[in-house]
């Protein structure tokens, strides 16, 4: 099945286009990064994590002024998924049972009109919060530096290795900086954690698969149009699987929309980072990865044609 018959998108000609839009989002993700900060979960940072369950909708600053009085410091209170969750967030070091009793025993007592019930917690001390912090930032180095020899040894050519490699780490900046930036407006939690750091990953190898075809399309061609420029042979080589790529990406989009509609507040941040990755990684191996292939081949980077 073909979406396009014979498209003739000058990609690479209009390749700056796709570096100012890439750029203003590193540049706006970057500075989230660095100014705001990573929100992690508690798989990172440590720490009680308890969702408590109104009858109905409840104020976030009045519970959270409340458990400051209750708890001697303030901790992190947001709503989370439905209006009458809310997700609270503490390094208290208490016994968890004597915590839960604690938080609920004070919220019964000042919202009596309003009762509440404790759905979910979770505990983390903050060694092991360290240790996993450390493993999940090995986890994506390692990732990296293994597609970059993948590819170094599969095309031996440094510059299809800088090119995927670049097209990866442009969408795992960009996503970090999304999820910095939204965590504040939307009601399902965007916190780095663990299943955060599994989507980053799954985002690599699908956005990897997209730029490997394109990029085996590139050679098969340049063994065939000897006679037309390296620009417009890796043009003719993206149109080529244009079709192919539009197809995987809307089919790969539809199932994980679905998971993120159907499969609970658990899987909503997994679902959401798929749904930006799937969007990025189609962008970038049609808009990062293959221009950057065609100038570093320019700079005098030893490319094929």
């Amino acid at each position: 099945m073909r979406l396009f018959e014979d498209p003739k998108i000058e990609f690479i000609k209009n390749r700056k286009i796709g570096y100012t839009i890439s750029t203003v989002l590193l540049v706006l993700s970057i500075g989230a990064i660095l100014f705001k900060g990573l929100s992690y979960g508690i798989d990172f940072n440590g720490g009680t994590e308890i969702v408590v369950e109104f009858d109905r909708e409840e104020s976030v600053s009045e519970v959270r002024a409340l458990l400051t009085n209750t708890l001697g410091s303030q901790p992190e209170v947001k709503q989370f998924g439905l209006s009458r969750d809310l997700l609270i967030r503490t390094d208290v070091e208490m016994e968890i049972s004597e915590l839960q009793r604690t938080i609920l025993g004070a919220l019964n007592e000042t919202f009596a009109d309003n009762p509440s019930v404790i759905i979910k917690s979770d505990v983390v001390g903050p060694r092991f919060a360290e240790d996993l912090k450390r493993g999940a930032l090995m986890a994506v180095i390692f990732s990296l530096v293994v597609i970059f020899l993948y590819i170094l040894v599969r095309f031996r050519n440094f510059g299809y290795s800088i090119g995927a490699v670049g097209a990866l780490a442009h969408d795992v900046i960009i996503i970090l900086g999304m999820f910095t930036i939204l965590n504040e407006f939307i009601t399902f939690s965007l916190d780095i954690d663990q299943t955060i750091i599994a989507a980053f990953l799954t985002i690599v190898g699908y956005s990897l698969n997209d730029t490997v075809v394109v990029f085996d399309r590139i050679r098969e061609n340049s063994l065939i149009y000897k006679t037309i420029s390296f620009e417009d042979m890796v043009d003719k080589s993206i149109n080529n699987t244009l079709s192919r790529t539009v197809i995987t990406s809307l089919t790969t989009l539809f199932v994980v929309v679905v998971l993120f509609i159907f499969g609970g507040e658990i899987l909503k941040g997994f679902a959401f980072a798929l749904m930006i990755g799937i969007i990025l990684g189609t962008y970038s191996s049609l808009y990062i990865a293959c221009p950057l292939l065609v100038d570093l081949r320019k700079k005098g980077v030893k490319v094929k044609k």
